[in-house]
């Protein structure tokens, strides 16, 4: 998101999972007379009626972003996995799902923005609001201050909708406190919030949606993957941008044939990717078959990075990898085909029963001869099969730091002490994938966060305590993969991906060989 709060057209929320409808640049839908008001274009009037006198009933593509973000504030649910279901359940047409995915997303990703300039029209300390106006507030708030759409719209339409599922009473409420968003635009309220700010973490953590020890976090992150701190704003802004849905078409097995013809393009940084602006893909019998995926192309690179080192043997027919922490199962099924092309065989591990389910459907579409899901915990791997592997991918549990565009709420939801949780677990299953792995076989280390506590600091302590390792040059292995052959990734053997360089999620890589 710019100054001006203005977005990109297209959106999803996936790293390995379903993309979404988009919407045209203008929010519009021709379902009803409602629809064609989102058409018009920015105007700063609204209705001048009473609560009373407006709209009753609920407008579905709102009503569907009240619902995710009602799901993802009370149940802890994550945004891309609610959104399809709803979407669904209320017959949203492409338009209307394309509206109801900018309006959910936007204001999750905007939350903390919003809640500011909230803060500012609202009587009481917003924890003191019900959850569920505060949640239709974030969604006016977006509308008025960051969409096309027409003010008096926004404002009928969103008390229309807390009448019919809130009440009456708080709707009263949400007309007084959207009235007076309405008296400045975006970049009028963030002059005004930042007037007397002189912190630039602050300043940043407002004007961009991040918490501020995220910011710091990411700058420092950038530093120390050896870019400038001055890159903050471009990565900040390019978190909040829409992004767009990655397919790759399963080699040997898929074709990229279908998602062509629907609109997609081609993908300039690996081989067998597409960009799609969205939309439904479930109707894409290549989607529905598994053979085209939807996943991030920082996560294919990653995959093919691992599978294209060359480990000095030769051919690698009858080679065994292993997928250490393989749910929800999106590399494993990009492993697994390349692995059956090599003559090579995928062990795929999860330690929960239900995701082993999810990581054996992403499987189903590679002939099972080429693959084996494991249900039990990763740490206990290299214990029980000591030098078996010649490939290992070990993509840790981590903050989703590198994720954020994609998971809009998890910005809000993340707090430093998950770090600080999240590290012996990281070192822990690092530990066992070595162990796993034979002499002269390589390790990569993945995680979707470039924070160095998740990253350089734990491939730097396993190292540190083990004379058997060393590292090979990752940048080079991500542009060997690479379609450029140039992404300039690479900083001291490890590599990071940028959402503002390179258009991927923060993806990080190392590559460890085990000494034969």
């Amino acid at each position: 998101m710019n100054e001006s709060g203005r977005r990109g057209p297209n959106d999803n929320g996936n790293r390995d999972g379903g993309g979404h409808g988009n919407r045209g640049p203008r929010g519009e839908s021709n379902r009803n007379a409602q629809g064609r008001e989102r058409n018009r274009g920015p105007q700063r009037g609204f209705s001048t009626n009473a609560p009373s006198q407006r709209t009753r009933r609920a407008d579905p593509a709102r009503l569907v972003a009240f619902e995710v973000l009602r799901a993802v504030a009370s149940e802890d649910a994550y945004a891309n996995l609610v959104l399809p279901s709803r979407i669904r359940h209320h017959h949203l047409d492409k338009r209307d799902a394309g509206f109801a995915t900018e309006l959910s997303y936007g204001a999750l990703r905007g939350q903390g923005m919003y809640d500011a300039v909230l803060a500012q029209c609202v009587d009481r300390p917003l924890d003191q609001l019900d959850p569920a106006v505060l949640d239709a507030l974030r969604l006016g708030a977006h509308q008025l201050l960051a969409m096309r759409v027409p003010a008096h719209a926004a404002l009928d339409q969103t008390v229309g909708l807390a009448r019919a599922v809130i009440g009456a009473g708080p709707s009263s409420l949400i007309n007084a406190v959207l009235r007076k968003v309405t008296a400045r635009t975006l970049p009028e309220w963030l002059d005004h919030l930042l007037e007397n700010e002189t912190d630039e973490t602050k300043i940043a953590s407002i004007r961009h949606a991040h918490p501020e020890w995220i910011v710091r976090a990411l700058r420092q992150s950038l530093v120390m993957h050896g870019r400038p701190a001055s890159e903050i704003t471009e990565l900040l802004e390019a978190d909040n941008a829409a992004p767009v849905v990655n397919l790759v078409a399963l080699p040997g097995i898929g074709n990229l044939d279908e998602a062509l013809e629907s609109g997609a393009t081609p993908g300039e940084l690996v081989i067998d990717s597409a960009l799609s602006s969205g939309g439904d893909l479930g109707r894409m019998s290549s989607i529905r078959e598994g053979t085209t995926r939807v996943q991030d192309v920082g996560s294919q690179l990653v995959a093919r990075a691992v599978a294209a080192v060359d480990l000095g043997r030769g051919a690698k027919d009858g080679e065994k990898w292993l997928d250490l922490c393989a749910g929800p199962g999106g590399k494993a099924a990009l492993l697994a085909a390349l692995a059956r092309q090599e003559g090579a065989s995928l062990l795929a591990n999860e330690p929960a029963e239900h995701r082993a389910k999810l990581v054996s459907q992403a499987l189903s579409a590679v002939p099972a001869d080429a693959w084996t899901v494991r249900v039990g915990d990763g740490r206990d791997v290299g214990k029980e099969q000591p030098e078996t592997f010649d490939r290992v991918l070990v993509d840790v549990p981590c903050s989703g730091l590198g994720a954020l565009r994609r998971r809009p709420e998890s910005r809000w939801r993340r707090t430093p002490k998950d770090l600080a949780d999240l590290g012996p677990l990281q070192r822990e299953l690092l530990n066992s994938a070595i162990d796993a792995v034979k002499p002269g076989g390589v390790v990569a280390y993945v995680t979707c966060s470039p924070h160095p506590a998740e990253t350089t600091a734990v491939v730097s302590d396993v190292l540190r305590k083990r004379d058997d390792l060393e590292q090979i040059d990752a940048g080079a292995a991500l542009d060997a993969v690479s379609l450029s052959g140039n992404l300039g990734a690479g900083h001291e053997l490890t590599a990071q991906l940028w959402p503002h360089v390179h258009q991927t999620d923060a993806m990080f890589l190392a590559l460890i060989r085990k000494k034969p």
